[in-house]
């Protein structure tokens, strides 16, 4: 049967379509990736190092600083090197890996957010349960079907797209091998990649972002049951963070599909739009974090502390010695 499928050596990436200076913007892409690299990388390693934040809600910010700086990383670096140096071919086999890892890693940073909102409900709406319910054991469970998850649907979306003939252009509009675009190059019955693909955009965004309404509906209604406007307002900032990065996440990407459907968008404001929705907000989460937590904050001022300390220590140890 596979003998049947006209499959192409390579595909054309079609980028940014006569736009002027469009160099500069794939160098700020560049910028962007080393700055989520450090950030990332950053906050992994306060994790790992910060004994205090070694908690089932920090398994799953771990997790989402990995799958940030995964899916920048499966994005950004190949792609600006091709519109840099201007070698827009991409083998077919290269282009349904990096379409796997794009979309799995857009997958784990929507369903760890899903987590972060389970961890924010169960703080806020049963606190005196909170470290029965969510431990290091139930977060680590919860992450791994994440996962098992996320290589299960992504492996299907990608996988059929193998089924599919490609008998006349193999120019993919956008700046990766998105799925969309590639599916729409083929000249056999596409139905069920289509059918998948909606079940991917239900599953893996639309149904996660639902429950996270719905946990922010049931801490809504437990601020409004404390009496206290301090204690509310204590509660209400340990949310903010999680919001921001909801926000950041799933606007964009919201308003690219529902500007597809209903209008007829520029390809160039289009890979515009989604270039930003994708590479952003993974740069920004670990800064978000940063400034607006304060247990990451005092841990980041203890181990900074710690190594001043370790250097004090050997600088002592070093001028004794020369004595």
């Amino acid at each position: 049967m596979n003998a049947t499928f006209i499959r192409p050596s390579t595909f054309y990436i079609s980028g940014l379509y006569n736009m002027p200076h469009s160099k500069y913007y794939y160098m700020f892409l560049c910028f962007v990736y080393v700055v989520t690299v450090l950030g990332n990388s950053f906050i992994m390693g306060t994790i790992y190092l910060a004994r205090s934040l070694h908690t089932a809600k920090y398994i799953a910010v771990f997790n989402l600083a990995l799958s940030d700086l995964c899916g920048n990383s499966a994005l950004i670096p190949k792609y600006a090197d091709m519109f840099l140096l201007e070698n827009q071919y991409i083998s077919y086999e290269n282009c349904l890996t990096s379409m796997f890892f794009v979309f799995l890693f857009i997958s784990q940073q929507s369903f760890t957010l899903l987590a972060l909102s389970f961890d924010r409900v169960i703080a806020i709406c049963f606190p005196l349960m909170y470290h029965a319910i969510v431990t290091k054991t139930t977060m680590t469970l919860i992450i791994g079907v994440m996962w098992l998850f996320s290589v299960l649907i992504t492996t299907i979306l990608v996988s059929l797209v193998t089924r599919l003939s490609f008998c006349e252009t193999t120019t993919v509009g956008s700046y990766f091998c998105d799925h969309g675009p590639v599916v729409k190059l083929s000249c056999n019955d596409n139905t069920s990649n289509y059918m998948i693909a909606d079940t991917y955009i239900v599953l893996v965004l639309c149904i996660p972002l639902g429950l996270i309404a719905i946990s922010y509906v049931c801490i809504g209604i437990a601020l409004l049951k404390i009496s206290h406007g301090v204690d509310r307002m204590k509660a209400m900032k340990t949310c903010t963070s999680h919001l921001i990065l909801v926000a950041m996440f799933y606007v964009p990407i919201f308003s690219i599909y529902m500007l597809t459907l209903t209008t007829s968008v520029q390809i160039n404001m289009r890979i515009l739009n989604s270039v930003l929705a994708q590479a952003i907000p993974p740069m920004l989460n670990p800064i978000i974090y940063t400034l607006k937590t304060e247990e990451v904050l005092q841990s980041i001022k203890v181990l900074f502390k710690q190594i001043k300390v370790k250097f004090d220590m050997e600088d002592s140890v070093k001028s004794i010695a020369k004595k």
